[in-house]
């Protein structure tokens, strides 16, 4: 009896750490099933978040002179605000899990913050200027060859976007007017780039954090009213994630397309070419170069020699508050705040903007990124102290820098364990253990890392990394640790070999026999 509690204890502590093929593998565990989020971190920094957004949003009315954003921020402060009762109120679900109030809280809050004012303001026709211009440059490009305007007298007849641009205005031309809105196709390619960035980063259940995201006065309010950095933010997050894998090509690419919307992307292309420096080689780098200035350089290059005063003007002097009509940016930044201390204070202004991105790029070749995340933080940090000390800008260019370190932050915590914990079946255990190992390996299944850092709302298309086997037990057939590679080589061996002590012990027995025989 003793030996077989010994040995069933032996079988539970080892069930935990084997693994099994994926063929033979179920999900098992409320942890995993989308509730290791919530179960590890309560409701209550779900419920403050959800009052932070309400009150962000419900700003807007008050200070806010343009139509769109006071819209979106009674919609979007509703929205918050039910989905702070919910999860403070709904009761939990069946299996005792908290995931069941969060899902639903943030699924309203995507509701409130994004879907509700997004519809509204297509129907109406409202946006801010930024959507009218970048349909207005896909009419002119394809009507006079170029996306810039001669000689625009008013600040609304200005381009500041590099010709990629115009790409996401050509909806517009070709479909009805609330299907080619530039803020869809924006949305469009800013969410089919965090996506694809999660899925490389190896990042464990989607839904729930992305939603969180999406839901966010971070990505709702630009998503509802203008959405033209989007595409931008959710490219650069895209490429230092491919380039983290070594894939030069692809992240050239991206590159090659995102530094053709903004300017202020290019800082991406040194962060990213450090990065495949340090991962694939000084080869991986120069490829990843080579189709960067490939891809950009098409898009780019024909309008730059052709209309060289036109993008001067409009994609740099303008966005600086640097051109003859003064651009409309003026969030209280430092950098506008010297500015508007006449010209030696704009003077102070740029030459702080040059120092800053000088740093930057001695910190970067001092210390070059090593993984995608390192690299997203140095790149946050360079475009944050360029946006901080630019002679205008606005509070809404900080959502690059603050995505930058959140997504991939958020794809690792919520990453898969390398080896899950996993029972398999056998003939040898007493048929008492199988309850207990099951409720073992429910409980390692909870508080493993994956449903612990997990923000909840499994991926079904992701199997078998971290499940254990839950098939019916059979009184014949109970739960024991897999045979693992020492035992199949002893086995063997035996096999081989025999079994030497039993041969022994037959041989004397023979003797003995042998030997009374020779007596009588």
């Amino acid at each position: 009896m003793t030996t077989t509690h010994a040995r069933s204890g032996e079988t539970r502590r080892a069930a935990a750490r084997l693994p099994l093929p994926r063929q033979r593998v179920q999900q098992l565990g409320a942890g995993l099933r989308g509730g290791g989020a919530a179960g590890a971190y309560g409701r209550a920094p779900w419920v403050l978040g959800a009052l932070v957004c309400a009150g962000w949003a419900f700003a807007f009315p008050l200070i806010s002179n343009l139509a769109s954003q006071r819209a979106w921020g009674w919609s979007a402060g509703s929205g918050y605000l039910l989905a702070a009762l919910v999860a403070a109120l709904l009761p939990r679900g069946r299996s005792g899990s908290a995931a069941r109030p969060i899902r639903v809280a943030v699924g309203i809050a995507l509701l409130g913050g994004v879907v509700v004012p997004l519809v509204l303001l297509l129907v109406l026709g409202q946006a801010q200027s930024e959507v009218f211009v970048v349909q207005q440059s896909a009419v002119r490009l394809v009507h006079t060859g170029s996306p810039y305007l001669p000689h625009p007298a008013k600040w609304t007849g200005y381009t500041p976007y590099l010709p990629g641009m115009a790409m996401f205005g050509f909806p517009h031309l070709v479909l009805p007017a609330v299907l080619g809105d530039a803020r869809i196709w924006f949305l469009l390619a800013f969410v089919v780039c965090l996506v694809l960035a999660w899925r490389i980063l190896r990042g464990g259940p989607l839904a729930v954090p992305f939603a969180a995201v999406v839901a966010s006065p971070l990505v709702a309010l630009p998503a509802a009213v203008s959405g033209v950095d989007l595409p931008m933010i959710g490219g650069c997050i895209l490429a230092l994630a491919l380039a983290g894998r070594g894939n030069a090509a692809r992240a050239g690419v991206v590159l090659g397309l995102v530094c053709a919307l903004k300017w202020t992307a290019w800082p991406a292309v040194p962060v990213a070419l450090l990065l495949l420096l340090q991962v694939g080689g000084r080869r991986s780098a120069l490829r990843g170069l080579l189709w960067t200035g490939l891809v950009g350089g098409v898009l780019v290059l024909p309008f730059a020699l052709a209309f060289p005063q036109a993008m001067l003007e409009q994609v740099v002097r303008f966005p600086l508050g640097l051109s003859k009509v003064r651009t409309p940016a003026g969030s209280p930044l430092p950098g506008h705040i010297l500015a508007q201390m006449g010209p030696d204070g704009r003077t102070a202004s740029l030459v702080l903007f040059a120092l800053s991105g000088l740093a930057v790029c001695l910190w970067l070749v001092a210390r070059p990124p090593r993984d995608a995340r390192v690299a997203c933080d140095r790149l946050a940090l360079g475009v944050a102290l360029a946006f901080l000390l630019a002679p205008a800008g606005r509070f809404g260019y900080l959502q690059l820098p603050v995505l930058l370190v959140l997504w991939p932050r958020l794809a690792l915590r919520t990453r898969r364990p390398a080896v899950p914990p996993v029972l398999v079946a056998s003939s040898e255990d007493p048929a008492g253990d199988a309850a207990t190992v099951h409720s073992e390996a429910s409980r390692l299944a909870v508080h493993s890392p994956a449903g612990i850092h997990g923000m909840a709302e499994p991926d079904d298309s992701v199997h078998s990394r971290d499940v254990v086997h839950a098939g019916p037990v059979h009184s014949d057939r109970l739960l024991r640790p897999a045979a693992t590679r020492t035992d199949r080589a002893a086995h063997a061996d035996r096999a081989a070999h025999g079994d030497r002590p039993a041969r022994a012990d037959r041989a004397d027995q023979a003797g003995h026999a042998a030997s009374a025989a020779a007596r009588s």
